[in-house]
């Protein structure tokens, strides 16, 4: 027994799985990846969708006559939060989901609503029974509805522009990354030192090259959306572009801050994965930021890819001028600007 296990402990099988396990534990970014990345997807994942007590459902009561009246009526429900606005400006409310129906100036009320929104269907319910129960009794009119399904109010209108942020953060990150440090590892940097050429020529040029494929990537994805999901592009094509190309180069100058040190593809991988993770979480691609807690908040709004998806959206579906997405491009210029002198001045040409 004693002897096999002796041969078994020398078969190339077990010796070469022992190195590869050796290996794995010496690079901090594979047990990273192994066991803290997990965690921290269902932390993040698991805060986002938390359980907690059912909230007033935010409506709109259309100023007029009787709309003190229905707020007062609304809001003694306690399942409802109702305040009162013009009709324009509720209309814009229920647009970008900032309130789940509109209750309208009319007698019996109108609800203007989004049927295929979950929060706007329970509205409906909600409202109709704290205004018929305010009337004296049950069913004391039939309420007429008016459905809300006008371009850029859908789930798929508020996604494009999420993904669209997402493919721009990735493509840039990634592109930039991995060849500056392919080149590193295949001593090309150091040949390209040698080279007739300032050394800001040679990142200038792969932030060129990426340029090239943004112009591609961006007019594919949008063409797909407007023809084929029927997205609209309610602001300005050249608007939507200079977005993009702004978003583009702040990622690109985030890659080359990424890439400047790594000797490694594994290396790389890992601070880019780790660097655009909780953007993929937190940054508002498939849902709503205002779902975590407002303690984060100033931490969500400051990433990149937030300011990004919240400028295309702002863009696309809101014809939002560029003036009204200063903030937005703000931060966008600084986290660029940053990260490209901060790479710069630490990158390691061998």
């Amino acid at each position: 027994m004693a002897r096999w296990l002796r041969s078994l402990r020398a078969a190339p099988l077990v010796l070469l799985t022992r190195a590869r396990v050796a290996e794995s534990l010496r690079e901090p970014e594979a047990l990273f990846w192994m066991f803290v990345f997990p965690i921290l997807l269902s932390a993040a994942l698991a805060v986002a969708f938390r359980e907690q007590p059912a909230e007033p459902v935010p409506v709109s009561v259309e100023a007029g006559a009787g709309a003190e009246a229905r707020r007062a009526a609304l809001e003694a429900s306690g399942r409802v939060l109702p305040r009162v606005a013009p009709r324009e400006e509720a209309r814009q409310e229920l647009r970008a989901g900032r309130v789940a129906l509109v209750v309208l100036d009319t007698d019996p009320p109108t609800y203007w609503f989004d049927p295929t929104r979950t929060e706007s269907r329970v509205a409906r319910l909600e409202v109709d029974q704290a205004l018929q129960r305010a009337a004296g009794r049950a069913d004391a009119f039939r309420a007429a509805e008016l459905e809300m399904t006008e371009r850029g109010s859908r789930y798929v209108d508020f996604l494009v522009p999420g993904l669209l942020g997402m493919n721009l953060m990735s493509t840039g990150i990634w592109a930039i990354g991995f060849s500056l440090v392919q080149q590193r590892i295949g001593k090309l940097l150091k040949l390209f030192v040698a080279a007739p050429m300032r050394r800001w020529q040679l990142l200038t040029a792969h932030i060129g090259a990426r340029l090239v494929f943004l112009a591609l990537e961006v007019t594919a994805l949008v063409l797909f959306a407007f023809f084929l999901l029927d997205v609209p592009i309610a602001g300005s094509i050249a608007a939507l572009g200079l977005v993009s190309l702004i978003g583009a180069m702040s990622f690109v100058g985030l890659g080359l801050l990424l890439a400047a040190r790594p000797r490694t593809i594994e290396g790389v991988s890992g601070l880019i994965n780790l660097a655009t993770f909780p953007m993929w979480i937190f940054s508002g691609v498939f849902f709503s930021t205002e779902r975590f807690p407002d303690a984060v908040q100033p931490l969500i709004q400051a990433l990149p890819l937030t300011a990004l998806n919240d400028a295309l959206r702002g863009v696309m579906l809101e014809a939002a001028p560029l003036s009204a997405l200063a903030p937005e491009l703000a931060v966008l210029v600084v986290w660029g600007v940053v990260s490209f002198a901060v790479g710069l001045k630490i990158f390691r040409w061998q």
